[in-house]
């Protein structure tokens, strides 16, 4: 039990998680106390505490399964409502947070000109979705992430200016990431082969693990901060501010 949650916070084997759950903390310290905060996508609230010293209330449509949320089962959310459609006046609010949800909405455009209209000029932004990622929380998974151009294109559009997008990590990260997800993936048995198979597999598995779970993850933890185009990162963190 330990060790699971020790990987589940681990900078090397969970850095997509921690280094986005770090950039989040980072963005929520800059807003001043009292700013009214609506968490767009919000599932389990995990940011709550975060927000503490602002008015933070939450938003999600809330039609997944506990099973398929990362800290199982939704938190106390406000407006249960498409989030494209959000039952509040246009200004409402002060920022708008809203991570690893884009991905999962039909029409994606809808939803910025959403968070447009409900924030007040001068209303930070503070988002993330992913550049790749596999198939999760289906059927509700429409695109495989975004880039730079999109967030540039479309955030300008919807009339937001001073877009920042930063890349969550580069390259060589998301590399080491996919062969901790390789172990993972074809650990004995788990693949369903044929038995003859599977006790030829178990060996090569057990060669192949200190390479690929560790070796490769810490040699690509270093490199990556030489990655200078990271045209593979997991996901993109972006902040904009409404005209």
């Amino acid at each position: 039990m330990v060790l699971k949650s020790w990987l589940k916070t681990s900078p090397l084997f969970a850095f997509n998680q921690v280094s986005r759950d770090q950039w989040v903390a980072h963005q929520a310290v800059k807003l001043p106390a009292g700013t009214r905060v609506l968490d767009m996508g919000a599932g389990s609230c995990p940011y709550r505490s975060l927000f503490a010293h602002c008015r933070y209330e939450t938003q999600d449509f809330a039609g997944l399964s506990p099973d398929q949320l990362l800290h199982g089962g939704y938190g106390r959310i406000d407006y249960r409502c498409d989030i494209t459609s959000v039952p509040v006046a246009d200004g409402a609010f002060d920022a708008i947070l809203c991570t690893e949800v884009l991905e999962h909405v039909r029409e994606p455009n809808k939803v910025v000109q959403e968070m447009a209209r409900i924030l007040k000029p001068g209303g930070r932004l503070i988002l993330t979705a992913p550049l790749g990622s596999g198939i999760h929380q289906e059927p509700y998974h429409y695109y495989g992430g975004y880039t730079p151009y999109w967030y540039q294109d479309f955030l300008g559009a919807a009339g937001f200016s001073q877009i920042k997008v930063e890349a969550n990590a580069g390259s060589f990260k998301f590399y080491g990431q996919e062969s901790i997800r390789f172990v993972r993936t074809t650990s004995p048995f788990k693949l369903g082969m044929p038995l003859l198979m599977e006790l030829l597999w178990i060996p090569l598995w057990l060669l192949c693990v200190p390479l690929l779970a560790l070796v490769i993850p810490l040699l690509c933890h270093f490199l990556d901060r030489f990655d200078r185009e990271r045209r593979f990162t997991v996901g993109y963190h972006v902040t904009a501010i409404k005209d």
